[in-house]
């Protein structure tokens, strides 16, 4: 029975840990503290918590990480001292570190042994916890630079209702996961402010296509932002309001300030600090991105989203698709 640690006691960490117990692996759930382990160990799941770092990973197949984006450092170093080259190591996080500009994988291959960067991959696609939770059937995608590792964690992680692809595009896939987000918060702005499905699919489309330029300017191909991990994440994230990018969005168009809904929010939308890392990426490259520089100014320069979007025009040269 294959062995495997989640470190993450998140929405998403606890769906991962529920969708591979069911495959029959034996699955452990690193936790703060032993109170906290305790308490969650009396309700019955099908994995365990487990509250020392060492013993959770001891002896792991798979090591995954389902942490905030901004918190990967600080988990990734914590958990270095035990990870060993029999381990596959893989990013479940969606983000882009705000001091850094770096990808998740390029944080975790900071924090661990150097011999160990080769068995990193990433997961990333169109994964809301709630619905995984309630046995509804997901996709996604896993990239490793070697496919064969890719292909031993889908071996590790497939079932009938979370089937998984392979890449070894890590850039794109990681860049797909993280940047649709930003469009997600317009998207939810839009339906917030009763914009229309008609206004929503632009801004959608618009905003994708600069995603897609930066990702390519960053060494992605443009192919992976079609797939799973691109338009298929990309989909979920504007149209349910399961999604927490989605929600935020709208809560800023129906007039509360961030502070207060990050403040009354259990999880992370990390489409908030991607957003910041995307403005600074596109001027580093000399890039135009109306949408991403919009948001921007919603999120953090006191652009009202009534006003913002309304008026909002795109010179008709940035709507050339970069996949052409």
């Amino acid at each position: 029975m294959p062995i495997v640690t989640i470190i993450g006691n998140t929405s998403w960490g606890n769906a991962l840990s529920a969708l591979l117990s069911d495959k029959d692996a034996a699955v452990r759930l690193w936790t703060r503290t032993d109170a906290e382990a305790e308490a969650l160990n009396q309700r019955g799941h099908s994995y365990s918590f487990i509250s020392d770092i060492g013993e959770a990973l001891n002896g792991a197949d798979l090591v995954i990480w389902a942490v905030p984006s901004q918190k990967l450092r600080q988990n990734a170093s914590q958990a270095s001292k035990y990870l060993t080259d029999s381990m596959l190591l893989m990013s479940a996080v969606k983000g882009l570190e705000v001091n850094t500009c770096e990808r998740m994988s390029q944080v975790l291959a900071e924090e661990i042994a150097p011999a160990l960067r080769r068995h990193i991959c990433v997961l990333s696609g169109p994964n809301l916890a709630r619905e995984i939770n309630q046995g509804l059937p997901a996709a996604s995608m896993i990239a490793a630079q070697d496919t064969a590792l890719a292909e031993r964690a889908r071996e590790l992680m497939e079932s009938p209702r979370f089937l998984l692809s392979i890449s070894g595009d890590v850039i794109g896939v990681e860049l797909g996961g993280a940047l649709k987000n930003i469009i997600a918060l317009g998207a939810g702005m839009i339906d917030g402010l009763g914009l229309g499905d008609n206004a929503k699919g632009a801004f959608i489309a618009r905003g994708w296509a600069e995603a897609v330029s930066l990702g390519v300017a960053l060494g992605a191909s443009a192919g992976t932002f079609c797939g799973l991990a691109g338009l298929g994440d990309l989909i979920a994230t504007c149209s349910s309001t399961l999604s927490r990018n989605h929600y935020v969005g709208y809560e800023l168009a129906k007039g509360r300030s961030l502070p207060e809904i990050s403040a009354s929010m259990s999880n992370v939308a990390e489409g908030v600090t991607t957003t910041m890392v995307a403005q600074r990426l596109a001027k580093k490259h000399g890039l135009e991105l109306p949408v991403v520089s919009l948001i921007h100014g919603i999120l953090f320069e006191g652009l009202a989203p009534s006003r913002a979007l309304i008026e909002f025009k795109e010179p008709a040269a940035s709507l050339a698709s970069p996949l052409s």
